[in-house]
């Protein structure tokens, strides 16, 4: 055949006569095409950072995966970790290896098409850290640099691995294991440095990040978020004009400002952007008796990644009262508004209105409200700062306020697709109440365990019947993917309410967005009108964000998966008896994959009949104060955990046995349930084991 192709073209261009160079020009098409393909076949993109982007925007450019090939998505393979805690990470796929972090800062290097494990890397914290941390022993995710692989650990550790085989290249503590302080989120690369934040606000910290040298690990800078204490001198003089914005004593309670996730290093502008959180304690009224915006709480910070120099920052709730942190996700993007290309950075943090400003200085570009806020009014475009409303500092445990410390946006990752130009987060609507303190226990600092300042009474649920306490939260508390229009400043089209949805997002230029969390779902929806496309059951809570990437011209999808964080743990309410288990797995699809998932086992637990009452009614009484004020950070408020930790209801008559061994003594403390002695009396823990006992024999009686 090879001999007679010269004459076919030769025929063929005789007959097109004046044709010719169209002819030509087809062909030439053709061949660019015959070349594109063969480049797609053996194309490997990888998703080397956070955000796969160094403007953090979640998008993939890949398309194999689209509309209309998204129905032949099957899973290809699966991966089960050990442990089955909450799962928040980000995967990173380099050189073929899939790198992702489970519970306890554990790190799994996997093959990218196989799943095969590679190596494995457990950082041995000490499981007693949980109790001084916020919400469970999670991890979002690692940083990769100079071939190590970066990881921050729940113990406050910074370590680098060879991305190799996991090696240790070197391993500095970043924080005071003294305190309580944590390390949950990702580290950020910026230059020749990796820089970390931390967590611990709720239990009497002051927060900041530091920077260090990727080769040797080595300290290069640090820089607070909050003044310290001005007797011992200020750090600098940002701190001291800081420190002008506060008043009282609010060192004595740490003030918080943790930069518990988002950062962002921008190359083009050599400035690193990062998200403060909340004050410590919440209530302002406490740390800083006299008001003021308290600086840097509640704030996007800008500083020079070379030396940790502020340059700007933009706050967007002074006086951070409400637990309204400023750590959601943080994006960049060139954007079109007003005619002018402006270089800006957004965000939707928890206050529930979405910011874009100007990240060349800060300015503010626009804010409106992306979801329902009854704490303030709008944002007043002159000043910057949030017109709130009458009575938005009253707690008087009566009136909500939306939205309230889970955020009309938390921690899950937006993502961007740049033809759409909009951005796809989870937006909920979550009321709660607010107690000013009663005690005197509660308006006095107290380092080392969580205190708000405010009354927990006032974040109590009604005793209930389960069926009531459904009704309750489908009414109140609602969550929906959203597509949202930056330089319009509105709602392109939104998903229908369901229960809070907690997953993070990933757009494709197949005009998809990929996002779990969805009554245990992976789904895809039409990134234009927002209709669901496909979806697969994970058999657990999928919270994280998906990414995907290539490899030898397949195109794949990458979910770390695993119920568990913040609802999972004290935030039980709003998933008691959703049934959803604790997995943790890495779930791994393709179009045409045909892995399937072992049938899970049966989770629901049946109550034992539990003791009797045997204390009077005053008793019962301060024994739900006492749960509320230490336990239900953990257990979840009035009992109703979210089933990462236990539902101390169903507790077994082995387990009252030894009560005071457990809640006095620590005895279970290498399974992350410390000792309280230090904070409440053998009286009190009896109190509590009766308050346990009372719910547990009301919830019984009703199943009967």
């Amino acid at each position: 055949m090879r001999r007679f192709a010269p004459l076919i073209v030769l025929s063929v261009l005789t007959a097109c006569g004046s044709g010719t160079e169209q002819t030509e020009e087809r062909l030439t098409q053709k061949a660019g095409t015959v070349a594109e393909q063969a480049a797609a076949a053996s194309e490997t993109v990888e998703w080397t950072g956070h955000g796969n982007d160094w403007k953090e925007q979640r998008y993939s450019r890949l398309d194999q995966i689209n509309r209309s090939t998204v129905a032949e998505l099957g899973l290809h393979w699966s991966f089960d970790m050990t442990t089955r805690r909450g799962v928040e990470a980000t995967p990173l796929m380099i050189n073929r290896t899939l790198y992702v972090t489970g519970s306890w800062s554990m790190v799994y290097a996997l093959d990218a098409v196989t799943g095969e494990q590679k190596w494995f890397y457990d950082p041995q914290v000490d499981r007693s850290f949980l109790a001084k941390g916020c919400c469970d022993a999670v991890n979002r995710g690692v940083a990769y640099a100079d071939g190590k692989i970066i990881v921050g650990a729940y113990d406050g550790r910074l370590i680098a691995l060879d991305a190799n085989d996991g090696a240790v290249v070197w391993d500095v503590q970043t924080t005071d294991r003294e305190q309580s302080y944590t390390i949950t989120g990702a580290p950020v690369i910026a230059g020749d440095k990796v820089i970390i934040g931390n967590g611990g606000a709720e239990l009497g910290v002051r927060g900041y990040v530091t920077a260090y040298d990727i080769a040797s690990g080595k300290q290069a800078w640090r820089f607070y978020t909050v003044p310290g204490n001005p007797a011992d001198g200020f750090e600098n003089d940002v701190m001291e004009m800081a420190a002008k914005t506060w008043s009282g004593e609010w060192w004595k309670w740490g003030g918080g400002g943790t930069v518990w996730d988002s950062m962002v290093y921008d190359p083009e502008l050599d400035l690193l952007y990062i998200g403060v959180g909340n004050g410590s304690p919440w209530n302002q009224s406490l740390r800083s008796p006299e008001g003021g915006d308290n600086l840097f709480l509640a704030s996007i910070v800008a500083l020079k990644p070379d030396s940790g120099e502020y340059v700007w920052h933009y706050q967007t709730t002074p006086g951070e009262t409400w637990d309204f942190t400023a750590t959601q996700h943080i994006m960049l993007a060139d954007l079109e508004i007003a005619g002018k290309l402006r270089k800006v950075l957004m965000q939707a943090p928890k206050n529930g209105f979405f910011y874009v400003l100007d990240r060349t200085n800060g300015e503010l570009i626009s804010a409106e409200k992306y979801t329902t806020v009854t704490w303030a009014e709008r944002v007043n475009m002159a000043t910057g700062r949030p017109v709130e409303t009458d009575g938005a500092r009253v707690f008087d445990g009566k009136k909500p306020v939306i939205p309230s410390m889970g955020g009309g946006h938390n921690w899950p990752p937006m993502s961007y697709n740049p033809q759409t130009g909009l951005v796809y987060f989870p937006m909920m609507v979550f009321p709660s109440t607010y107690l000013a303190p009663t005690r005197d226990i509660d308006k006095k600092p107290n380092q080392g365990y969580w205190h708000l300042g405010f009354d927990n009474m006032g974040m109590a649920p009604p005793p209930a019947s389960v069926n009531e306490i459904n009704a309750l939260l489908d009414a109140s508390y609602s969550g929906q993917l959203l597509a949202w229009d930056p330089v319009k400043q509105e709602q392109a089209w939104v998903q229908p309410p369901q229960r809070p949805t907690m997953g993070g997002t990933l757009s494709t230029a197949g005009l998809l967005v990929f996002q779990g969390g969805k009554n245990g779902n992976l789904t895809a929806h039409d990134a234009e009108t927002g209709a669901e496309l496909w979806s697969h059951h994970t058999q657990t809570g999928a919270m994280a964000a998906p990414i995907s990437y290539a490899i030898d011209g397949v195109q794949y999808v990458a979910i770390a998966v695993g119920f568990g964080g913040g609802f999972g743990a004290q935030g039980g309410a709003l998933a008691h008896h959703w049934k959803i288990p604790n997995r943790s797995r890495v779930l791994v699809y393709k179009l045409g994959g045909t892995h399937e998932l072992p049938e899970p086992e049966d989770t629901l637990e049946e109550m034992p009949k539990p003791a009797a009452v045997t204390a009077s009614a005053q008793t019962v009484q301060h024994g739900q104060v006492i749960y509320q004020r230490h336990c239900a950070y953990c257990h979840g408020d009035g009992l109703r955990t979210g089933g990462l930790t236990p539902d101390l209801r169903y507790s077994s008559e082995g387990i009252h046995n030894i009560w005071q061994d457990i809640v006095i003594d620590g005895v279970l403390s290498p399974v992350g349930m410390v000792g309280f002695k230090e904070y409440i009396s053998a009286e009190d823990a009896e109190a509590v084991r009766q308050y346990v006992l009372s719910e547990a024999n009301r919830v019984y009686a009703g199943q009967q």
